[in-house]
């Protein structure tokens, strides 16, 4: 099946908008009227072009408030669709997009709407023109797929069939089912949308959040498998009405569709994918400091029980361990102040990993090396992290000349690591994770901060091995922020933390009131909350009586901190609940001067 996207996906003039839809290997596109009306191209300068770039038009669209109107404005609707029949080919494309309409004028009567598509689909096809009818979530009177089915079914003219589009479809509470049982054929068109479940209107939903697939809540690959069910060939096209992809750099918004596209192909069993790695676990955690952050970290890692056991043969870059706990500082990158720069994964087959990313148009970096050195290669995030891949041989600690020193002992493994995400790009960043690393998303969870609304969403294997935390700031705007931006921080897993923290010298102090009414909420007795409450230490419970313990250290280097976790019960979140409060200690902490 050929993939399209609609040019209203993307940012940009139209020559920007076909340029990265080409790069990104797109196959077709569906015209958008707004884009072609601003451009200075004509229509067969527009043909041209993407003729050029290897793209054809596959939809032209819309088409707005044709059918089930009085004859006067029938006449007037036909002497315009004449006219965009004298566009479509100059273009070159012979597929038209008519929405159910929404004018007042229109009529609730289904048998004068299929007369009057008839009698449009009778003109088109004197053209050689398609006219594919989609039912608007929120038209007058046709807003649902089974409704716009019937219509098209009476008309029953050759040139008239169904424009399928997702959201319509999954928005409304109308099953899909009966899409596999419409006459082979009929299906002209498929638009695909994934998008958040919301309470709103339907309009506004669909017109500020929809999103790639993959990045919201709809079953896609289910509506996917029944549409193929009918027989339909065609292409699978996106059609995304999104506030951030119209602002962002086009080039980016297109492989981000794409990447949504086939992994969404793979989910429905079209075009499988190489497999999912089996990741293993954290292999270690990579953090660019510069002369200034270095020792920072130096000695907030020692503070909690980690050594420095290497030194990299040809490089500027320290190994610190404790247990399967591993940090890398490099100060061989350029840029300045603390950064988590790279997270490692480990894996049993590392270049199956690179095959599915490379698939995913997340091509495979090979990082510099010696002679005798590991070869290791990285893919990049969205964020611009980057994600090395291991095996388990050769061991890249190999590289490291051993320093003789000896790590403290009560951490055991990295628990997860918490990246901040742009917003522009937190959606993006969940479907990098997903679809190339093969991480599961769990809940994703809101959270009124000191500075504003947050949301986190925690993505994992279903073992557990590798957790990620992404975070973004749903809203800044303005000189007023906090003082860390874009925070980062590692989290340390231990079964005594109590202990752990007995012996870390610089931890975050928390509010007394934190424990008053974490006492009132969960009904600890006192005995259980005074040593939380003398350590610094923070506590939740999950619905099914999990329990997570845990503490931070002060920010590192002015955006970096620690965190130390023990989980009991199988407690599987990463403390969304107590996020406010640390970040009120951080700030606290700040504006202290201590």
């Amino acid at each position: 099946m050929r993939r399209s996207i609609a040019t209203v996906c993307v940012s940009g003039t139209l020559d920007d908008k076909l340029t990265a839809a080409a790069a990104a290997g797109f196959d077709g596109i569906e015209l958008f009227e707004n884009d072609l009306v601003v451009s200075p191209w004509s229509p067969a300068e527009i043909r041209d072009r993407c003729a050029d770039l290897g793209l054809s038009i596959d939809l032209y669209q819309p088409f707005r408030d044709f059918e089930a109107v009085p004859r006067e404005a029938l006449e007037l609707n036909l002497r315009r669709a004449a006219r965009k029949f004298d566009v479509m080919a100059a273009l070159g494309v012979n597929t038209m997009l008519v929405c159910s309409s929404v004018s007042p004028d229109a009529r609730d009567d289904d048998a004068l709407a299929a007369e009057q598509l008839a009698l449009l689909s009778a003109q088109a096809a004197e053209r050689g023109i398609r006219i594919a009818y989609e039912a608007l979530a929120w038209g007058r009177h046709v807003s649902t797929w089974d409704h716009a089915w019937r219509i098209v079914r009476a008309a029953d003219h050759p040139a008239l069939g169904l424009c399928l589009d997702s959201f319509h479809i999954l928005s409304r509470e109308v099953s899909p089912d009966g899409i596999a049982g419409i006459t082979p054929g009929k299906i002209f068109f498929v638009q695909l949308a994934d998008a958040p479940h919301l309470r709103m209107d339907v309009l506004q939903w669909s017109r500020h959040h929809r999103l790639f697939p993959g990045q919201g809540a709809f079953d896609l690959p289910g509506l996917i498998r029944t549409i193929k069910a009918s027989g339909y060939d065609g292409p699978l096209s996106l059609e995304v009405f999104n506030d951030v992809f119209r602002q962002s750099d086009p080039a980016r918004t297109a492989v981000d569709a794409m990447r949504s596209l086939i992994a969404l192909e793979d989910r429905a069993g079209l075009r499988p994918l190489p497999l999912a790695p089996a990741l293993r676990g954290h292999a270690f955690t990579e953090f660019a400091v510069d002369g200034g952050t270095g020792p920072q970290l130096r000695e907030a890692l020692r503070g909690l029980g980690f050594a420095h056991t290497g030194q990299h043969r040809t490089k500027p870059v320290e190994l610190w361990e404790q247990s399967a706990c591993r940090v890398v500082l490099n100060s061989a990158v350029t840029r300045p102040g603390v950064a988590i720069s790279a997270i490692a994964v480990s894996t049993d087959d590392p270049a199956a990993a690179l095959h599915r990313a490379a698939a995913l148009r997340a091509p495979a970096h090979v990082s510099a090396h010696g002679p005798r050195e590991i070869s290791l290669a990285s893919v990049t995030a969205p964020d611009g992290t980057d994600v090395f891949l291991t095996g388990p041989a050769p061991d890249w600690r190999a590289d490291f000349l051993p320093t003789g020193e000896n790590a403290g002992t009560g951490l055991l493994d990295t628990d997860h690591v918490g990246l901040t995400q742009p917003f522009d790009h937190f959606d993006e960043a969940g479907l990098f994770y997903h679809s190339v690393l093969g991480l599961d998303r769990l809940a994703t969870a809101e959270f009124a901060a000191p500075f504003g609304l947050m949301r986190s969403r925690a993505l994992v294997t279903a073992g557990r091995q590798v957790r990620l935390a992404l975070t973004v700031a749903l809203l800044r705007r303005g000189e007023w922020a906090p003082g860390v931006p874009e925070p980062q921080h590692v989290a340390f897993s231990t079964s005594d933390i109590l202990a752990v923290a007995a012996r870390v010298p610089r931890r975050l102090a928390i509010p007394d009131n934190y424990y008053s009414d974490l006492a009132a909420r969960f009904a600890l007795a006192d005995e259980a909350v005074e040593p939380l409450r003398r350590h610094g230490i923070l506590y939740d419970r999950d619905a099914h009586g999990g329990e997570l313990l845990h503490f931070y250290t002060p920010v590192h280097g002015g955006r970096v901190f620690f965190e130390i976790v023990e989980r009991r019960g199988g407690y599987d979140g990463c403390g969304e609940a107590n996020a406010p409060v640390r970040m009120a200690a951080h700030r606290h902490l700040r504006l202290s001067g201590r």
